[in-house]
This record gives structure tokens, sequence and C-alpha cells, in this order.
């Protein structure tokens, strides 16, 4: 496929433009560098698709140095509708066992779970993990049962011994 080669209109204004601003910027020295090669070819450079630099040759030549500015991007739109966001986030307060489920803290694996089965949302662990943190959730480790055993148990799992003994002789 063979890509056209692209035009700027009023080029000779914006030669003198791109001239003044190579001056004013020392990184901008390797763009100047990059003129007169085709979009292919400053793609290779770059490390780019050509299509993007394109996409760059016309934003710049509808609106000059201000097109080449990046915007705000939105990213991935959410698979999670704002019901759907307030439900996990009802579900989120409870523990996971009103839900029939077999545990007293959420985790990723469990809401990644919960979703599929119940809202038919199909989120990975670590995307799950992320929607802790934005709802305003922190995950939590379940306390070991050993905290609240005996405190025979608890000595035999101890890995230091108690104060006033001593290990050996």
């Amino acid at each position: 496929m063979a890509i056209k080669a692209l035009t700027i209109s009023d080029h000779e204004e914006i030669i003198l433009a791109l001239q003044d601003e190579i001056r004013r910027s020392p990184e901008a020295r390797y763009d100047h560098r990059l003129h007169g090669l085709s979009c292919r070819e400053v793609a290779r450079r770059l490390g780019d698709a050509p299509r993007s630099v394109q996409n760059w040759v016309h934003r710049f030549d509808q609106h000059g140095f201000a097109g080449l500015a990046d915007g705000e991007r939105q990213g991935r739109p959410s698979r999670l509708t704002s019901k759907q966001r307030e439900q996990v986030e009802e579900a989120l307060r409870r523990s996971p066992s009103h839900y029939g489920l077999p545990a007293q803290l959420w985790d990723g694996p469990l809401l990644s779970s919960f979703l599929k089965r119940q809202l038919r949302v199909t989120l990975q662990v670590r995307q799950c993990q992320r929607l802790f943190r934005r709802l305003g959730f922190r995950l939590r480790t379940p306390r070991p049962e050993v905290g609240q055993a005996e405190p025979a148990a608890q000595a035999a799992v101890k890995k230091t011994p108690g104060a006033g003994r001593r290990s050996g002789g």
C-alpha cells in the first residue's frame, strides 16, 4: 500500500514558523532533521505508525502548533454502568457471605466472581483491585485464626519467645 505525500497549505509561512520554533527549542533540532522525509520514514525513525504521522500533519495543517499538543484522553469506557457501580459499592459495604459467597472479606478474585455471577460483567482480578481503590475501599487481609486462639496455641506458632524467656541454655 503506497502512502501518498501530504502537503501543507501556506507551507512557506509554516516553514518560517517551524524554523523559529526550532531555534527556540534545543530539543526541536532533532525534529528539524526529519524535515523532508515521508510519513513512513518519519514513523519508522520515531517508532510510530505512519497513520499517526499523517494525523499529526493534518492536525498541524488545521491548527498549527496547537494541533500538535496532546489533548485530554478519556481512556477506555467503563464496563460497569453507574447503576452497576452503585450495586458494587453496596455489595462491598456488606460481607461476601451476605451474597452466599464463602468468605468474610472481599478480595480481587471474589469480586471478579461476584461481578460475573451477579451482574454478568467480566473484570479480571487486577481490574477488580483497581475498582476497590476507585470506590474508596481498601483491600484487607483476614486476621489469622491464631489471634483468637488460646495462649498455648498462640505460643506454638509464635516466632519469638515470650517476654522473660530465653531460648537455648
